[in-house]
């Protein structure tokens, strides 16, 4: 027996709330395994759906709502800043914040010279192929220390068509090692304490790889390790933008301001009004 979209969509919905998921997932979903626009998929409710579609869909719904494995890694793909980037377990999903911190960056780069941008722990590479098609005059550096991620990274360069030149190593040593320097130094590096693994979601602390989420120190240690290095790798007058955790902004603040006591750090808010970057520049 065929079913009409609406009916299918009605029991998604219901099957994700009865487990505690968000239902939301349900439309999603759907209008991924139907390949229509949002459009299309809210003028065809009343249409019928092929057996063989509302079977691997009721398949994926089960699967998700029991496992917690994220709509991102069952689609392959999650959209930042407007494109479509490639994702796995290898890499952290994009999250909407860090679309701000790019923003932030975007909004502040000088448009009418030569610039040098390096993203440190690129992941899916969405910072740095960002700013890259975004600032035509940047020339931008992505770093990860994992292999798996920058696969990944470049994957979605190439697809993307961006320019990004991707190094392999921890933090900024395979940058330094290369005699280069930035004029901005971009980074959403991990910066979960390890108190707090118990508050996450399965579809996060069993999906994202770990290395993307946990630093020591009480999440500190990856800007630590980063401030130590941006005195070799930052231009004089340079900036250095960081996402942080929500109860981290002073902490970084403080941090740059002992590393460049003469530059000009702010602590930004993201659109739901939680500290979420920290902007630094003027280092010198």
């Amino acid at each position: 027996m065929t079913q009409k979209q609406y009916e299918v969509l009605n029991w998604a919905s219901l099957f994700l709330e009865q487990h505690n998921r968000e239902t939301r997932v349900a439309e999603l979903l759907l209008q991924h395994h139907l390949n229509v626009s949002r459009t299309q998929f809210y003028s065809q409710m009343r249409d019928e759906i092929p057996a063989s579609i509302v079977e691997k869909y009721r398949e994926d719904i089960e699967n998700h709502a029991e496992t917690g494995v994220p709509i991102q890694h069952i689609t392959g793909y999650e959209t930042f800043y407007s494109r479509k980037f490639y994702v796995n377990p290898h890499v952290l999903i994009p999250r909407p914040e860090t679309e701000e911190l790019v923003l932030h960056v975007i909004n502040h780069a000088p448009k009418d010279q030569p610039i040098t941008i390096v993203d440190i722990g690129t992941g899916s590479g969405i910072i740095a192929i960002t700013l890259a098609l975004e600032l035509p005059n940047a020339t931008v550096y992505a770093i990860d220390i994992s292999k798996d991620a920058l696969a990944t990274a470049r994957k979605n360069a190439e697809t993307l068509q961006a320019d990004v030149t991707f190094l392999y190593g921890d933090f900024l040593e395979p940058f330094i090692d290369k005699n280069l320097t930035a004029d901005i130094v971009v980074s959403n590096p991990p910066y979960i304490s390890e108190d707090e693994r118990e508050q996450l979601s399965d579809t996060v602390i069993n999906h994202d790889p770990e290395l993307a989420l946990f630093a020591e120190d009480q999440g500190l240690a990856a800007y630590k390790h980063i401030t130590k290095m941006l005195p070799r790798a930052v231009k004089k007058g340079g900036t250095v933008a960081f996402e942080i955790g929500y109860l981290q902004g002073e902490s970084v603040k403080s941090l740059i301001q002992e590393t460049f006591p003469n530059s000009s750090v702010r602590v930004l808010q993201d659109i739901n009004g939680r500290d979420r970057i920290v902007f630094a520049n003027n280092l010198s």
